[in-house]
């Protein structure tokens, strides 16, 4: 076991509590969950297999199927940073989108009429939901090969379609129980909390970052529920037809619409991140996104103001993903100094270098992103 002291989301400033580890939560969740799980959501009869964790999950994941049946995924939480209704919250809106016609994998009620179970086992809490499996698979099980015969740029453009139809929804969507503000995940105490002293110009400049975005507008247009973690490792493509369905909403929020942009284009860099020449990294980008953001546009609107904030956006990312790593290490013992990844990062942030240096002379193109 292992104790967390403070994490994010309203997770901000628990109290000091003894929680499992993801081994022991498998353990459990295996000899005891499951068996209430299957009479809570008629899974009798199901083929139910874990699903091995990726790096920064938080949840035990099976897959759950049976001839003849439809495809399930199964998902129990155990971590005590979230409770009832932040769940509810996100799978509320789920269920929103997809009864409006998003692209994404729904939930599925279980025998009580009820999104979400909680089950109590030895004084440990496990939120317990179920989902539709999404078609098709990740771009990463098809060796980052596109539909055979199709140009890249289909999914390009999918990939932003799906996100703007999202985001189209989002601005009408009046929640019954509500999802954490972005401000609610990232405070100057959080920040203080996690970055070493060593470290006083990446505080100065996250503190910074913070105060910047505090004087932005969170109008309709601007502002509203988000993924917070919208990449291919988060939705599945059906190779047949191209289409994208779209999970794992756990992180999202209340946040800007340009935050899943600036998503979007990082997660574009993987295509052309081994290209030496920086002009030609830099063409592909600008074509890249002008694809993506054609079919994000063909859903919902973005202001030029807005747009013309992505370098600052893709900063904010930066800020995420070092907080994110930096928290990871304390539960782990891991070294900042060992990872490079995160140093590069830094060096960005500390040094004001945009687009995550892609385009700087920083850049190693045979070891992208590190020092």
């Amino acid at each position: 076991m292992w104790t967390l002291l403070c994490g994010r989301s309203s997770r901000q400033c628990l109290l000091e509590e003894i929680i499992i580890n993801f081994i022991e939560a498998v353990n459990i969740s295996n000899t005891h969950v499951l068996e209430w799980v299957s009479e809570l959501f008629h899974l009798e009869g199901y083929n139910i297999q874990l699903i091995p964790p990726h790096e920064g999950g938080r949840n035990v994941v099976y897959t759950c199927e049976q001839e003849g049946c439809e495809s399930l995924i199964l998902r129990v939480s155990f971590l005590p940073d979230r409770n009832r209704e932040d769940y509810i919250a996100e799978l509320e809106y789920v269920q929103y989108l997809f009864d409006h016609g998003a692209s994404v994998s729904n939930v599925v009620s279980s025998k009580k009429g009820n999104l979400l179970e909680e089950i109590t086992y030895e004084e440990h809490t496990f939120f317990v939901s179920l989902f539709h499996k999404a078609k098709g698979k990740l771009l990463v099980e098809n060796n980052y090969q596109y539909r055979e015969g199709v140009p890249l740029t289909e999914y390009y453009y999918n990939s932003g379609k799906v996100l703007g139809k999202m985001h189209q929804l989002s601005k009408s969507y009046v929640p019954v129980h509500r999802r954490h503000h972005f401000f609610d995940n990232y405070k100057v105490e959080y920040i203080e909390r996690l970055v070493p002293e060593s470290f006083s110009l990446l505080k100065e400049k996250m503190v910074e970052l913070l105060n910047t975005l505090k004087g932005l507008n969170t109008n309709q247009e601007t502002f509203g529920m988000i993924h917070f973690d919208y990449n291919d490792g988060n939705y599945s493509i059906d190779f047949d037809t191209g289409h994208i369905t779209v999970y794992d909403f756990d992180n999202s929020c209340f946040g800007w619409y340009m935050y899943d942009l600036a998503d979007l284009w990082t997660h574009g860099v993987g295509w052309i991140q081994f290209e030496p020449d920086a002009g030609k990294r830099n063409a592909f980008m600008n074509d890249y996104f002008e694809t993506a953001l054609a079919g994000y546009t063909s859903e919902t609107k973005i202001e030029d103001s807005m747009l013309e904030k992505l370098p600052l956006f893709i900063q904010v990312t930066l800020l995420e993903n070092i907080l994110g790593q930096l928290e990871e290490m304390q539960h782990t013992g891991e070294e900042l100094e060992d990872n490079e990844e995160v140093l590069y990062f830094i060096k960005c942030l500390e040094e004001d270098i945009p687009y995550r240096g892609f385009f700087h002379d920083m850049y190693l193109s045979e070891a992208p992103f590190t020092l």
